[in-house]
């Protein structure tokens, strides 16, 4: 045993006594244990790594679903009346497109324009061949609050200009607002279908109206109703 022990070389190749024999052993002993251990610790740390990257994934995800959006961009169909012209048999249809910021969880600022020109009955204006049309551009605060789970109520109101071509009428511009509401019902974290409705006052000159007649305007007052699809982001 002793000459196997004397017979050990380290490794450069030199003779080593018992003492350096042991102590190498020893060192190769524990160098083992040492890896074992650490190969244990990575296998177990390891799954917890993965799942600790996974899980906040997944509550991103969720906070996701429930983001609240600032900005609302509408557009659908929409329609009016047209009590500011004379005789005139039926509404107009048309376009409304709106932009609504918010701030904060009940308030928030509206810009609305609507185009109004196809009749639903013709002629629009009764023993006439006039082809009246309407275009406004309104800006006004809106709240807003959830009323249902999915289901959103808003209030506005709304000022700003009218327009009415097609019927000759002087002025054929006027001051315009009212005031509306409507819900809307989210289908998608992003979309939402929207209906509403307001009454919006101006005043204009009658059809036919004359220098003569001073172009007297007559405050006049028309519904106005729209259906269509928001985007929120």
């Amino acid at each position: 045993m002793s000459r196997r022990l004397l017979r050990a070389r380290d490794a450069f190749g030199q003779p080593v006594s018992r003492t350096q024999y042991d102590f190498f052993e020893e060192f190769k002993l524990k160098r083992t244990s040492l890896i074992l251990i650490l190969a244990v610790v990575s296998a177990v740390l390891m799954p917890l790594a993965a799942s600790s990257q996974i899980i906040p994934g997944r509550k991103a995800a969720a906070e996701g679903d429930e983001a609240v959006y600032k900005n609302e961009v509408y557009g659908g169909y929409a329609y009016t009346s047209l009590n500011q012209v004379n005789l005139s048999r039926s509404g107009l249809q048309g376009a409304d497109l709106s932009y609504t910021r918010d701030f904060g969880r009940y308030f928030g600022l509206t810009a609305d324009g609507s185009f109004y020109k196809y009749p639903f009955a013709n002629p629009e204006v009764t023993n006439s061949t006039l082809k009246p049309s309407v275009d406004m551009v309104l800006f006004g605060p809106e709240l807003h609050a959830v009323l249902y789970e999915k289901t959103t109520g808003f209030f506005h109101a709304l000022l700003g200009g009218e327009h009415v071509g097609g019927t000759g009428q002087t002025p054929n511009i006027s001051f315009a607002g009212g005031l509306g509401g409507g819900v809307e019902y989210k289908l998608l974290s992003r979309i939402s279908v929207r209906a509403s409705g307001d009454v919006i006052l101006q005043s204009f000159s009658v059809t036919g109206n004359s220098a003569a007649l001073g172009y007297s305007p007559h405050r006049s007052e028309n519904a106005r109703a729209t259906i269509g699809v928001a985007y929120h982001f």
